[in-house]
């Protein structure tokens, strides 16, 4: 009998459909397999896009990527997974009240802030306690703002009030140990122990292995669009206080006020920005974590960004066309299309990276993306306005703390990208001696502090003088380069880019090799 192939269900050689994930039920037939049994299953060879001969199954707990380099294992407090019920949750408000507070978040719609919250806590920690465990406690509104996104466009935000966090921190923190060891260990986004490096490890590993292509999906307006019926009927698999379950829902239902004034209902998604959004959102993209586990695929997945890499162009059209119809139909969640594709790792933005694998040493480069070249640049000219009014030293300590935090991610880049970092270095330096120059106002001054700073007398005059050029374009002047160089910068505090790239490479030590122990007689 031939085999049969299909890219959402896969019936191998013999008629044998491959077994449900745990727990599900499709249609409503058919028995439930509870978590614990999901390693009894058979090993059915099942046929995928990138192995059309067919393989063992990879059953969802033993996700191949958990024993790849750069894929930590979950990061669990066994003394933390406690029971989820709403005594757990009075217990831990203080304990989230400082968590909310070293965040320093903005007021919510009640205009309350954290530190006048902090002073009255004595006095409303009983009655919030009180309130939770009789279930008359309701959530207020949740103020919406909107931030500009690095890729263009606007991101809206949620804002709750301050009392409304510090309660959606202590459910996060009763419920993560509930959800974290079973999370898929491709998931970095928001969980203990992983970050976006970590992503990237991963990735890399991907691509050394020969998955050379990748399936780029971006999920449209994930936050706005989550389905509250089905996030419920997750978190009602683990969490058995109905109390409890009846505060989320609260919780997401609460009203939002937009920036004129307007209240609207929701409907449907979580507030992107309360402490609780990221839990809730790793447990709804857990059954895609699952999906993907189930068929096999290598992928990485960050929050709402999800990487599938598979060995040729032909497979990676498949798996899209295929993981479009799962999210769509089975998530109710939507495929961006205009920003998903097919293509290579080094082609596509993720994370603010782009990965390129060298065909012949077979070692994987981390590079920057376009959007964060061009995100950087946008940065530094926010920071260096032409207007400055201060002093040159406050605009370079403001600049410095952010040329040490975009390296502290940034700076896991290849050595390749000096060039990159260089040409940072000294448009932030052009920008720099432009505000000089508009400090020294006059032409005349402008030649006398050039001449004080070494430039020929000559030289000096000749070049600020010549032709009616602006302050911009005589920055970059040679006599104005040679008065206002590196070293004087340097004197003053400014952080190279490129000083803290090779600083990073040399603490980088290579482990020492174990010596034999050899007896001489």
């Amino acid at each position: 009998m031939a085999q049969q192939k299909s890219e959402d269900r896969v019936v191998p050689e013999g008629g044998v459909m491959p077994a449900e994930p745990a727990g599900s039920s499709p249609g409503g037939q058919g028995k439930a397999v509870p978590v614990e049994e999901v390693a009894l299953q058979l090993e059915l060879p099942v046929a995928t896009a990138e192995n059309p001969r067919g393989s063992a199954r990879v059953v969802a707990s033993d996700r191949s990527g958990a024993d790849q380099v750069g894929v930590p294992e979950a990061i669990v407090n066994a003394e933390n997974a406690t029971p989820a019920t709403m005594e757990e949750v009075t217990e831990r408000l203080t304990a989230a009240l400082l968590k909310v507070a070293s965040n320093k978040g903005a007021p919510g719609p009640d205009g309350q802030t954290i530190e006048a919250l902090r002073e009255q806590w004595p006095g409303v920690l009983p009655k919030l306690q009180a309130d939770l465990l009789e279930g008359t406690y309701r959530p207020g509104e949740i103020r919406r703002a909107y931030v500009p996104k690095a890729g263009g466009g606007q991101r809206g935000l949620g804002i709750p009030d301050v009392v409304d966090r510090v309660v959606q921190e202590a459910v996060r923190q009763v419920l993560e140990p509930l959800w974290e060891p079973t999370f898929n260990p491709s998931s970095h986004g928001f969980r203990p122990g992983r970050s976006c490096h970590t992503a990237i490890n991963e990735t890399k590993q991907h691509l050394q292995d020969g998955y050379g292509w990748v399936v780029d999906l971006d999920l449209e307006k994930f936050f706005d669009l989550v389905c509250h019926q089905r996030l419920m009927a997750k978190l009602a698999e683990r969490v058995g206080d109905r109390r409890l379950l009846v505060l989320i829902g609260r919780m997401l239902k609460a009203k939002v006020v937009l920036p004129d004034g307007v209240v609207i209902d929701s409907l449907e998604g979580v507030p992107q920005g309360s402490p609780l959004s990221p839990l809730l959102s790793n447990v709804v993209l857990d059954e895609l974590d699952r999906e993907l586990a189930r068929r096999g695929h290598r992928f990485v997945r960050y929050a709402d960004d999800a990487n599938v890499y598979v060995r040729s162009e032909r497979a990676g059209l498949r798996v899209m066309a295929s993981l479009t119809r799962f999210i769509e139909g089975r998530l109710r969640l939507r495929v961006n299309q205009a920003k998903s594709a097919v293509a290579r790792p080094e082609d596509r933005h993720f994370l603010g990276f782009r990965l390129r694998l060298d065909s012949q040493t077979g070692a994987v480069e981390v590079l920057l993306s376009e959007r964060t070249k061009r995100n950087a640049m946008e940065r530094i000219r926010q920071l260096t306005p032409r207007q400055w009014g201060s002093t040159l030293e406050s605009c370079i300590a403001r600049i410095n703390a952010w040329l040490r935090g975009w390296h502290q991610f940034f700076g896991i880049s290849a050595a390749s990208e000096q060039y990159t970092l260089r040409a940072l270095d000294a448009h932030i330096r052009r920008r720099l001696r432009a505000i000089v120059l508009r400090h020294w106002k006059r032409r005349r001054t402008i030649a006398r502090n050039l001449e004080a700073l070494g430039v020929a007398r000559h030289t000096a005059w000749r070049r600020v003088y010549a032709g009616r050029r602006s302050l911009w374009a005589l920055s970059h002047d040679p006599a104005v380069d040679r008065g206002l160089r590196n070293a004087f910068f340097a004197e003053r505090g400014l952080v190279s880019l490129v000083e803290l790239h090779r600083r990073a490479d040399q603490d980088i030590v290579a482990p020492t090799q174990p010596q034999l122990a050899m007896a001489w007689g």
